[in-house]
């Protein structure tokens, strides 16, 4: 069944008797839930919204996570695992045989069942009891949620549907593409309305709900990747501030960089949009693979198999599945860097010098993910299984992110653009070198690996040809993924091209 339909299904439970038509006996549905029923206070709108922002979960959240997918068909990392059967979608990534059949289908599924229950919030808001200030929120809220899950479709496979309203099944197979640029459009115009309706800051009790500062970081993003860049660097610099300052929004970098690893440092100074994870949720397998697990998936990814720590000063980590290991090009191109040791766990390293064992996955390298390799402590005690139940959140966007961006958009030239790119360079303590656009790819390339930016990098510079072209990487083909096969059986919608 196409996806899309299923979201339609499952925004809430709806209760559906076999083929009843009006010939036969209709029963009215009693102790449950319907979208006829429902949004009817504030507490049903603000469950709605959960739900909504529930769907974030896809950066780092069960296996087909965004981070490690997309770092995999990077130069920066492999997919590894424990064999080249492990995990199809992750390995045709890595090698660029990535077809409509071993796509991850959540990829698609997920976001578009984001979008279909923002879409019954946003309808059904209007006719909501509640007052108009937090109303007003809500709505702001539920289309930020709604760029943000179009912007990834729309980098991810390009040429998507574009709903802004709740369909009905018998309307879904005739559901046709949009442009890309009427999609970008939409995104644009759904966080501009947004922007000025949601709170500059929240109180801790709110901590991962979109903010004002947030909605522009995330616009500033769309307008460079839509070759906006003047009306990036505009709205970017509103949340950048003075650069190294703490900007008009709060945001600051920290001083430690590898502070930004830390379990429990979350809703830092840094972060500007995060994806919450807990393991309080007692997620176990029957579970891990739709939106209602909790955990982070990509420290279980990302841990090395059969770890066995022999000596004191050697790391104290439980094992994982050695997914998403980082190459040695970029274990070069990061050696010497102040981020090494917080981004690079070398246990090549430390298993010659006798401190360490562990089993060489698929494609090992010796290089792990170090700033989402989990430590022993942060092991779950509580129900579930304790794999799926690790509580450090991810960050969708963090300020030296933005900072990059900025400067990226005002074409790594000028004043401004020095000084956004020393603040991140000073923030571990490296020199300034002259900006340019080369010298702000280097930068963001150290500064973010492992968090799932690399791939799109390379697209937007148009570099990924060259850099990946020994992976497998076709030029004008694989700078955007197939669209599932699933999702186009009985509909109008026509595959991407080259594939």
């Amino acid at each position: 069944m196409n996806k899309i339909k299923i979201a339609i299904l499952s925004g809430l439970l709806i209760a559906v008797a076999g083929s009843c038509s009006e010939d036969y006996l209709e029963l009215t549905p009693k102790g449950q839930t319907l979208t006829t029923n429902y949004y009817q206070n504030e507490d049903e709108a603000f469950s709605g919204l959960v739900a909504a922002y529930d769907l974030m979960r896809k950066y780092s959240g069960g296996f087909d996570n965004i981070a490690t997918f997309m770092g995999s068909g990077s130069d920066d990392q492999l997919a590894g695992g424990g064999s080249a059967t492990d995990g199809v979608g992750i390995h045709a990534m890595t090698d660029f045989s990535i077809s409509p059949y071993s796509v991850p289908e959540s990829f698609w599924s997920d976001f578009y069942q984001g979008i279909f229950r923002a879409n019954i919030l946003l309808q059904k808001l209007p006719t909501t009891t509640m007052d108009d200030s937090t109303k007003s929120r809500f709505t702001a809220e539920a289309k930020s949620l709604r760029a943000l899950y179009y912007f990834n479709l729309v980098i991810l496979f390009k040429n998507v549907p574009l709903l802004t309203e709740p369909l009905s099944t018998s309307e879904i197979y005739n559901v046709t593409q949009a442009s890309s640029d009427d999609v970008y459009a939409q995104i644009e115009k759904d966080l501009a309305e947004a922007i000025p309706n949601l709170p500059s800051s929240v109180p801790a009790d709110e901590n991962g709900r979109i903010t004002q500062g947030a909605a522009k970081a995330l616009l500033g993003k769309v307008y460079l990747y839509n070759n906006k860049k003047t009306e990036a660097a505009q709205i970017l610099s509103e949340v950048n501030g003075t650069p190294g300052q703490t900007s008009p929004y709060g945001y600051k970098l920290l001083s430690n960089f590898a502070d930004l690893w830390k379990t429990d440092n979350k809703f830092n100074s840094e972060s500007i949009l995060e994806v919450v994870h807990t393991n309080q949720g007692n997620t176990y397998w029957g579970i891990s693979y739709g939106s209602k697990d909790e955990g982070n998936m990509i420290n279980t990814m990302v841990g090395p198999r059969g770890y066995v720590k022999k000596s004191d000063d050697a790391p104290n980590l439980p094992s994982g599945w050695s997914f998403a290991v980082f190459t040695q090009n970029f274990y070069d191109a990061i050696k010497d860097d102040p981020r090494f040791s917080a981004t690079v766990l070398d246990l090549k390293t430390m298993q010659s010098e006798g401190k360490v064992d562990y089993l060489a996955g698929y494609q090992d390298t010796g290089y792990f993910v170090n700033k989402f390799t989990p430590r022993q402590s942060d092991v779950s005690t509580l129900g579930g299984d304790a794999v799926l139940n690790y509580r450090q959140d991810f960050y969708v966007i963090r300020l030296a992110d933005t900072y990059l961006m900025e400067a990226e958009a005002l074409g790594g030239t000028g004043a401004r653009a020095q000084a956004l790119l020393d603040a991140v360079r000073a923030r571990v303590g490296l020199p300034s070198i002259t900006v340019s656009l080369d010298a702000i790819k280097k930068e963001r390339r150290l500064e973010l690996a492992g968090e799932g930016q690399r791939f799109f990098d390379l697209v937007r510079w148009g570099d990924a040809a060259s850099v990946l072209s020994s992976r497998g990487f076709v030029s004008g083909k694989n700078e955007i993924l197939p669209i599932p096969y699933t999702e186009l059986r009985n509909t109008k919608m026509v595959q991407n091209p080259g594939y």
